[in-house]
């Protein structure tokens, strides 16, 4: 287990008091550039993926989002822009356990995923998105002016923050595609392709080396592998919903 000496303080000098500042230290770093005091709490949760990014490397690092059904976990592994932090939003919101949104960290010894339930912040146009899904979303203030856009942070229900100490087990993995207007289309992948994808998608995966490839090519296997193509969430959700249902009534593979 690691700890981190973290602080968000604002900078020892004029900009204290003109156009005020903030900046994320951690042991006795500054590893980012000082942001406006009006976004502390995304700079935080930047912060805290650093963190994990430079130093759980007994890890193995998916960029995805993650969540569960039961203890069996889909896997929506995607580079910005394809949907994943607005689709793994809308399935919790729809009952699934939250897991990650950011990062899936799988231990390669044993091919589980550990989750880390934390708020899901949600960009720009995918707030809006969200609130169509669900108005009733237990959705945070707004950043207006931060590195990435407009920002609002999902809550994790309470059963994801109860069982955040409890693993899940890969069953699905599913690469996620946005694409406006499209209809949704579910697809077999090729598991050759699964892992040429997954594989680029794990951020420490030339550092890991063999134990990477070897997770990888576990993981590939063990799973169901499939694209995903959608631009509404309802329906996404309800075809994701049914797949996960349907995987649960079958068993596991």
């Amino acid at each position: 287990m690691l700890d981190y000496d973290i602080i968000v303080r604002g900078p020892r000098n004029l900009r204290r008091w003109l156009r005020p500042q903030i900046l994320f230290e951690v042991d006795g770093m500054l590893p980012f550039d000082p942001q406006p005091r009006e976004n502390a709490f995304p700079m935080f949760e930047w912060g805290l993926n650093w963190c994990i990014a430079t130093s759980a490397h007994r890890y193995m690092m998916l960029h995805a989002g993650t969540v569960a059904f039961g203890d069996r976990a889909m896997i929506l592994p995607g580079t910005p822009g394809s949907g994943k932090s607005t689709l793994s939003a809308a399935l919790h919101l729809r009952g699934a356990r939250l897991l990650s949104d950011e990062f899936g960290l799988v231990r390669p010894e044993k091919g589980d995923l550990l989750p880390m339930p934390r708020g899901i912040p949600l960009k720009n146009t995918s707030i809006e998105a969200i609130l169509e899904f669900d108005p009733a979303a237990s959705l945070g203030p707004t950043y207006p002016k931060t590195r990435k856009g407009r920002v609002r942070h999902l809550r994790p229900d309470a059963q994801s923050l109860l069982a955040q100490h409890e693993p899940a087990v890969p069953r699905w993995l599913v690469f996620p595609k946005y694409r406006a207007g499209a209809d949704e289309s579910l697809l077999p992948l090729d598991k050759t392709e699964a892992f040429r994808q997954l594989a680029f998608n794990c951020f420490n995966y030339k550092l890991l080396g063999e134990t990477a490839f070897r997770a990888v090519a576990k993981m590939v296997q063990d799973v169901d592998c499939y694209t995903f193509t959608f631009s509404r969430l309802d329906r996404a959700v309800e075809q994701l919903g049914a797949l996960a249902d349907a995987g649960r009534e079958g068993g596991r593979r």
